[in-house]
């Protein structure tokens, strides 16, 4: 086994999933792109959502997230939209709000709830509020960093911390511009990273322990959780070259944790998803402490599907194919209009 060889059970031939055959073909329209910093990463994502959807039967065809997008997709509307965009442009929800109001049937959750969970303060402070392990953390704006000055931000915070810290940006995923300061001093310039990427910045106490992400999906039966999935990168956290180089992270699918452990993530996975009003897939990732307790870091409504994403991992644990879920999920939002 190589390191950035996932440790699952292979996904069943794409032959046995759904075909046209069985209910009829839908032509589904995936975005992809975007101008965002992991455009790249979107544009791999949609080319495997529509490799897969092909597989089902269904008529795919990728699109691009850019000025000629909203005329195309009203003047020949297609049955199911699926997005694949990760980054500003389709996770903070202002795409979803068009697609909403576009009545356009669309895999995911809607414009409000997108925009509740791409901000990290908001989404820790909605699952907090529903009894969910959360870290401690204080919420900056770069504005209130310069008013304030680094000198007596750093103050409060040795007085409200004990240990390692994680500095992030409260918006945005593939862990860009997230730093682990592990030094008082190190704090200021960290503060500086996150806010390249965001105005706003998270301090949140390091919980260290194993990372896992646990899916939850919904074709029609409510929300159900797949098999978590274990990080193990080989640098200290799970960066962006982690997440997308081959040979930076080995996965574990299903995760090396006791099932009650991976019981108790699932619960709380599934309540960050009724709490945050998610609908038909997220992603909730978490980290497993020594006393096997799940603390919830962030969750994500348009999660990756490349072939080092979680998601698909986690569909590979579960005993089915992408082709056969992403079937079911476009099949679910077609009926549902």
């Amino acid at each position: 086994m190589t390191d950035s060889e996932p440790v699952a059970p292979a996904e069943r031939e794409a032959s046995s999933a759904v075909t046209a055959s069985d209910s009829g073909s839908l032509r589904v329209v995936v975005l992809a792109g975007g101008i965002s910093h992991e455009r790249e990463i979107s544009l791999r994502s949609g080319r495997r959502v529509v490799d897969a959807l092909s597989a089902a039967g269904h008529r795919a065809e990728l699109r691009d997230s850019d000025a000629g997008l909203l005329p195309f997709l009203t003047a020949d509307r297609p049955d199911v939209v699926f997005p694949a965009l990760h980054g500003t442009s389709g996770e903070d929800g202002s795409l979803l709000y068009l697609l909403d109001a576009l009545r356009l049937p669309t895999v995911g959750s809607s414009g409000p709830a997108a925009r509740r969970a791409w901000s990290k303060p908001v989404a820790t402070s909605l699952a907090r509020d529903a009894g969910i392990n959360v870290p401690r953390s204080i919420v900056l704006s770069n504005e209130s960093f310069r008013e304030l000055g680094a000198a007596s931000i750093l103050g409060v915070v040795r007085e409200a911390f004990d240990g390692d810290l994680v500095v992030k940006p409260a918006y945005g995923g593939s862990a860009q511009g997230v730093t682990i300061v592990d030094e008082p001093g190190e704090l200021p310039r960290a503060l500086v990273e996150a806010f390249t990427y965001a105005d706003v910045a998270v301090i949140e106490q390091r919980i260290v322990g194993a990372e896992i992400a646990v899916s939850v999906v919904d074709t029609g039966e409510g929300p159900r959780a797949l098999p978590p999935v274990e990080i193990s990168p080989t640098a200290e956290f799970y960066d962006f070259e982690a997440r997308y180089n081959a040979g930076e992270t080995t996965f574990y699918a299903p995760a090396r944790i006791d099932a009650d452990v991976a019981a108790a993530a699932s619960e709380a996975a599934i309540l960050v998803h009724r709490t945050l009003g998610l609908r038909d897939l997220s992603r909730a990732d978490f980290i497993v402490d020594a006393q096997g307790t799940p603390w919830f870091l962030e969750t994500n409504v348009l999660p990756g599907h490349t072939e080092t994403s979680l998601l698909p991992l986690a569909i590979g644990a579960s005993g089915t194919t992408s082709a056969a879920l992403y079937d079911a999920l476009v099949r679910r939002v077609h009926a549902r209009g």
